[in-house]
């Protein structure tokens, strides 16, 4: 053994001298070596005692299992702590919620019915977060809802939740408005529906959703040039309630995004002006999204009859339609696609009920049968403002928007027009903050663009 062991020193002293006097065959002299003690391991193993030979040792000891009584309250304390969670329907009662989440508790039910603070969860909207905690029988222990706040000034930063507790056969009922938290999150899609089955995908929240419509509306006309294919990476704040993510109108704010459409990719990035306080979303180039005007009067809808030739299905002949009709169900939102003043706000003929607004550069816009009016002649409305609802009034064979461009008393393409109108640029003054700002967001987006379809990650 002692000769194996003195070969060994000598043959590692012989590779050091080799290696120091010849530097570039060191790769031979390391593989070499390596040789050397797989056989010398090789030499060497078989000299170590058979584990057969080692002094072994049985060790026996009972043990003894709890009485079953014992083992159903272990298994009853464990199964206590099973919880479910759901959003409450607009057409729950107290029995079909908590049968829906496996909780089949009269005496539960029977408090949410009576009680006025536990009444709150089955009033108002649905969509309302609820846990319900029980055991195994149905027997509930405790169930928290987080909804909206009902304060409009608290409703960004602040939620309610409301606490149901068991004390025996007795529940308590407890409602206290808690603040909301923020998370940075990103998200990638891909369309092959539409925008909303996109982000639904995605886990999006609808109000980020249409954030996103917005920030790219001056490039992207959604009704007309989405496509099957296109897609698109976000940044956002995600709010949450706590620690779970909501998805009401404080669901969160987007912060930049990326979105491929035929081919062609679009950029922006939310940066507030430190000078004026105002935040809007810019291009990574600089320019503002917001235009002059949007590409449409409403969020989201379907192009029914566009800027062109078409057969009259009232005057049954063939006739320049001057406008663009959008179908959409009655009570629509309708908004003005840019700053202006009100000119005409009533009912006028073919077009039912209607709106005229005047904007700069003796520019007008019309939007006609309109089941409802927002607005009142010689108001100043800003872009994005609501103007009116969809409706089905005047010379209308079902509910849609007739929406009119008009530049100094000519008909013009409404699309045409909002592709071409005047962006602002950023201040020069805060250049250097806005590229910060970008070289962020694209780390965040490029980050988001690996993510698997459908998949959020928290940053």
């Amino acid at each position: 053994m002692t000769d194996r062991i003195n070969v060994l020193k000598n043959s590692l002293t012989k590779v050091e001298s080799f290696a120091a006097r010849h530097p570039r065959a060191l790769t031979g002299a390391v593989v070499t070596l390596l040789t050397g003690f797989a056989v010398t391991a090789f030499g060497i193993a078989p000299l170590a005692p058979d584990a057969h030979d080692l002094p072994q040792t049985v060790v026996e000891q009972t043990v003894e299992a709890g009485s079953l009584d014992e083992q159903l309250n272990a298994l009853a304390e464990f199964q206590v702590g099973l919880t479910r969670n759901d959003l409450t329907r607009s057409s729950d009662t107290a029995d079909s919620l908590l049968k829906r989440m496996g909780a089949f508790d009269t005496t539960a039910a029977q408090f949410l019915r009576s009680d006025a603070v536990a009444r709150r969860l089955l009033q108002g909207r649905g969509g309302k977060m609820v846990q319900v905690t029980a055991d195994a029988s149905g027997k509930v222990h405790s169930l928290v809802a987080r909804f909206p706040v009902d304060a409009a000034e608290q409703q960004a930063t602040h939620f309610n939740r409301l606490s149901i507790t068991r004390q025996g056969d007795h529940f308590s009922a407890k409602l206290e408005a808690a603040p909301l938290q923020s998370q940075v999150r990103l998200a990638s899609g891909t369309i092959r529906s539409s925008l909303f089955a996109a982000t639904d995908e995605s886990r999006i929240p609808d109000a980020v959703a249409s954030q996103m419509a917005e920030m790219f509306s001056g490039d992207i006309d959604f009704h007309r040039d989405l496509q099957k294919g296109d897609r698109f990476s976000i940044v956002f704040e995600s709010m949450t309630a706590d620690g779970e993510p909501i998805n009401w109108d404080a669901a969160g704010r987007l912060v930049a995004g990326e979105f491929v459409n035929n081919g062609r990719t679009y950029s922006s990035v939310l940066f507030k002006d430190q000078a004026t306080g105002k935040s809007s979303f810019y291009g990574f180039d600089g320019k503002s999204k917001r235009r002059a005007f949007l590409a449409s009067p409403m969020e989201f809808s379907r192009v029914t009859s566009g800027f062109a030739m078409r057969f009259h299905p009232i005057l049954q002949t063939w006739r320049q339609h001057l406008g663009v009709d959008y179908g959409a169900p009655s009570g629509t939102p309708v908004r003005t696609v840019g700053d202006g003043t009100v000119e005409f706000a009533g009912w006028q003929n073919g077009f039912g009920n209607v709106v005229h607004v005047r904007h700069s550069g003796d520019r007008t816009t019309v939007y006609a049968h309109l089941s409802r009016i927002d607005v009142k002649k010689g108001q100043r409305i800003e872009q994005g403002q609501r103007v009116g609802a969809v409706g089905a009034t005047g010379w209308a064979t079902g509910p849609h928007l007739h929406f009119e461009f008009r530049v100094k008393g000519q008909h013009q393409d409404p699309r045409v027009i909002a592709r071409a109108a005047e962006a602002v640029a950023l201040p020069n003054y805060a250049r250097g903050q806005f590229q910060q700002v970008v070289a962020s967001v694209k780390t965040q987006l490029s980050v988001a663009q690996s993510l698997d379809k459908g998949a959020t990650a928290a940053d």
